[in-house]
């Protein structure tokens, strides 16, 4: 493992710091990272497809606020945990995942700190115009989600120290995002909007298991017991083939398709579960595992449009 003279080990990462140089802008890109929003953004779609499929009703305002403020809270968290992990000493040179703005000295806490301010308050201003649409529950899905948003990296028991982080992404970035959409489009919360957010919710959560397995060394010295230290290596690879495989035969359960084409659409994310599956059984822990970041965040979006390839258009 090569480590450069501002601490970056990923090629790709310090390519990218050079060529935006020490900027603001480059520096809030590389902390809030974008190519993660993906896990905001198809729950959202999910749910609102789900209506339209449903009840062929669907709300420009909504899918645009929604996405706004789901993708805000996300980013918050990216820039809270930032600042919280910088603070504490964490992450510095060496880090085998992206790099920490805080503790490479790029950006000072106070900077991120401001920035994730600013970014909860955008979810809140979003999460009124929502509000005035679904109501009290609205309201309680939106200080929730921003409590553990700050709740993940900083308090006296931060959710990012303790097993329990894949499944809070579980529910919130599947289950709550998807029916608490479709809530907002329908006025109703059904079992099967339910079922479909926990379909597209387990490969977000097996983006949080990838992470934590390739920082499981370093959080373990840390004193976390994250769910990758747990259950150990082995029972990580196991659990994250479990976590991509469930959600494909989920969304065959769940759809019943009867024609070739539903059958196909679910038979291809089938098939590239199993492979990411084997590859990440496969890779060492190294920055190479940052790969399977974005390929398990891509895999959601595959899953989620096959979903909507199998069921077609509103009768």
């Amino acid at each position: 493992m090569t480590i450069d003279e501002h601490g970056f080990t990923d090629p790709y990462d310090a390519a990218r710091a050079r060529s935006f140089g020490s900027s603001l802008l480059n520096i809030l890109l590389m902390a809030i990272r974008p190519q993660t929003l993906v896990l905001s953004v198809v729950p959202v779609m999910a749910g609102s497809y789900w209506a339209w499929a449903t009840h062929a009703t669907v709300s420009s305002a909504v899918v645009i606020c929604a996405i706004i403020a789901s993708s805000a809270i996300q980013i918050g968290t990216n820039l809270w945990n930032d600042v919280k992990d910088g603070m504490r000493g964490q992450d510095g040179s060496g880090r085998l995942g992206p790099p920490r703005m805080t503790a490479l000295g790029l950006a000072s806490p106070k900077t991120l700190r401001l920035w994730a301010y600013a970014a909860f308050g955008t979810a809140i201003a979003c999460g009124l115009v929502l509000v005035a649409i679904g109501g009290w529950p609205i309201v309680v899905i939106g200080v929730v989600s921003i409590a553990c948003g700050l709740a993940y990296s900083a308090g006296p028991r931060p959710i990012s120290f303790s097993p329990h982080g894949e499944l809070f992404v579980l529910v919130f970035f599947g289950i709550v995002a998807v029916a608490g959409t479709y809530y907002l489009h329908t006025g109703l919360v059904s079992a099967s909007a339910i079922g479909l957010g926990a379909i597209v919710g387990l490969p977000a959560a097996a983006v949080l298991l990838v992470n934590n397995h390739r920082d499981r060394i370093s959080d373990a010295k840390a004193g976390r017991r994250t769910l990758a230290i747990v259950v150990g290596r082995k029972g990580t690879h196991l659990l994250y083939g479990a976590m991509m495989v469930l959600s494909v035969v989920g969304a065959a359960l769940f759809l019943q398709p009867h024609d070739w084409v539903g059958w196909l659409a679910i038979a291809v994310p089938m098939v590239v579960a199993v492979w990411f599956s084997i590859g990440f059984r496969k890779e060492p822990v190294s920055p190479k595992l940052n790969a399977y970041l974005g390929r398990t965040g891509s895999f959601q979006l595959l899953l989620a449009v096959s979903i909507a390839v199998a069921v077609g258009f509103p009768n």
